[in-house]
């Protein structure tokens, strides 16, 4: 992947044949990567992955690393299953940010790149400097409209990624402006609440002829 200011990175965390609807959309979609957190092995969503990809959608696949407590061959199992699909490099949520649980995450890094996939880091806030050294992207924002609008921006460097979820729709220009004065290289701004603000494509990617990008 190579994010740019306008480039949308999608969370679709909802199987294919739970909401097909979302899939489609997400496939008509234009700079798009959609990060994918049901099991590649799923012939369906092998079979989603596929069509993504075959409309030239970039897809990451969703790997938690739970704040480093997940046990490593766990881990390494798990970056491995992604490698055996079509997508393009994996995303690795919930890193930890101290630089003493560096280790599990940079194994797992280190067996994407042999696997040939990129590497996204989601701590969700600022992170020790340390994890840049990994070369992997960092979102170093995820969280509500209210927080971002108030966050003052510690920690984040121009190319980061920022998810921003439950955005009020008659807020959603002002969020983009946000997301491009901050100088994300990559993100998310959707109308999507908890529990579950990724399962399902943000309004805009649903109502647009044309998907407006963050």
């Amino acid at each position: 992947m190579t994010p740019t200011e306008s480039h949308t990175l999608l969370p679709l965390y909802v199987h294919p044949e739970v909401d097909p609807a979302a899939w489609r959309h997400a496939a008509a979609g234009e700079r798009l990567t959609v990060v994918v957190r049901d099991d590649g092995d799923d012939p369906a969503v092998a079979g989603a992955l596929s069509q993504l990809a075959a409309a030239g959608v970039t897809t990451l696949g969703h790997v938690d690393t739970q704040f480093a407590t997940r046990p490593v061959a766990d881990l390494q199992e798990a970056v491995a299953r992604w490698a055996r699909c079509p997508v393009s490099g994996i995303f690795l949520d919930q890193t930890p940010t101290s630089p003493f649980s560096i280790g599990p995450v940079a194994l797992a890094v280190r067996a994407a790149r042999r696997g040939g996939l990129s590497v996204v880091l989601n701590p969700g806030t600022s992170t020790d400097p340390l994890y840049r050294e990994l070369g992997a992207r960092v979102c170093t924002f995820e969280g509500t409209w209210q927080r971002y609008r108030d966050w003052s921006g510690h920690g984040s460097q121009p190319g980061d990624g920022h998810l921003v979820h439950s955005v009020p729709p008659e807020r959603m220009a002002e969020a983009r402006a946000l997301l491009r004065q901050r100088r994300a290289g990559f993100g998310l701004v959707t109308d999507r609440t908890p529990p579950e603000p990724y399962a399902g494509a943000p309004a805009w990617l649903v109502n647009a002829d044309s998907p407006v990008t963050a």
